[in-house]
């Protein structure tokens, strides 16, 4: 009965201790976390994720953007404005600007260019010299009309100078370094402006090319203020002189007219404007007016 007793105890012992053992499979397999839980791991409730930039502002067209495309830089201040003016006879100063394009490249560039081949540039520069200073009157009036006394003195005493040393204004020893009195570029044109009378409107004439009221008005002074006005009584002689003042004075300056016509996408309108901006400023600087003032069109 005892040795019956003992392997039973011994049975009844280890199954004890086996149902107080944990689960072998549980011990070595890893727990499986639900999908649930790893997002949450990933993803801490602490990190906040920055909200994209707002877009700049869209600059308006007087500004531009720099190379980084974030700083605006404004427009490059005191840039002179365009001078315009009105232009009412537009299809008869487009027909005249046609009639003395070819004027110009069918007679005047080749003939001014064959009188280059034969003077040489020196005669020409002295022929130049020669009618500028005959020009004297013109200028010395208009340098008293528009009170520049200054400019009078400078134009009596370049004429002076070059008709006695310089060989009757064929030489301009008043324009050296020692001397250094020059020109004054004025007419009765820039006299009136002076006076605040504006261009009016844009007239392309035949042969005399852009020109204005005011200034066809100045023109037709200018030529009473000539000398050659009083020395023949023949219209054509007149005419003549004036025609070789310009072959010469073009074949000074061939290829001027050309790189602007060639530059411009209108040549017209290039013509045009550089005319009144030119005009503009001759005026401007003598009286103080702005170029509004003088652009012929109405105030706004």
């Amino acid at each position: 009965m005892k040795a019956f007793s003992f392997p039973v105890l011994l049975l009844v012992f280890f199954a004890a201790g086996c149902a107080h053992s944990p689960d072998p499979t549980a011990s070595l397999a890893p727990p499986v976390a639900p999908p649930q839980a790893r997002q949450v791991l990933v993803v801490s409730d602490s990190v906040q994720i920055p909200p994209p930039a707002p877009d700049m502002p869209a600059e308006s067209g007087t500004t531009n953007v720099d190379d980084y495309g974030d700083i605006a830089v404004p427009e490059k201040a005191g840039d002179e404005a365009k001078i315009e003016i009105a232009d009412p006879l537009e299809p008869f100063n487009r027909a005249m600007y046609q009639f003395n394009d070819k004027l110009y490249f069918w007679v005047l560039k080749p003939v001014a260019q064959g009188y280059g081949k034969v003077v040489p540039e020196p005669a020409r520069v002295g022929v130049s010299n020669f009618f500028t200073n005959l020009a004297f009157p013109i200028r010395f009036v208009n340098c008293l009309l528009q009170a520049n006394f200054e400019g009078a003195a400078a134009e009596l005493g370049r004429f002076t100078i070059n008709t006695i040393w310089g060989v009757g204004g064929v030489l301009d020893p008043a324009s050296s370094k020692d001397i250094n009195l020059s020109k004054q570029d004025e007419d009765f044109g820039q006299t009136l402006g002076a006076y605040g009378i504006g261009q009016g409107f844009y007239i392309n004439w035949p042969v005399f090319g852009p020109s204005s009221p005011r200034d066809t008005v100045g023109l037709v002074g200018d030529i009473f203020l000539h000398p050659f006005a009083y020395l023949t009584a023949d219209w054509y002689a007149f005419l003549g002189i004036w025609a070789y003042d310009k072959v010469n004075d073009t074949s000074l300056k061939v290829g001027d007219y050309e790189s602007l016509k060639g530059a411009a996408i209108d040549p017209y309108v290039a013509i045009r404007d550089a005319y009144v901006q030119y005009r503009s400023k001759k005026v401007s600087g003598k009286s103080g007016n702005t170029p509004a003032d003088d652009s012929g069109l109405p105030k706004k």
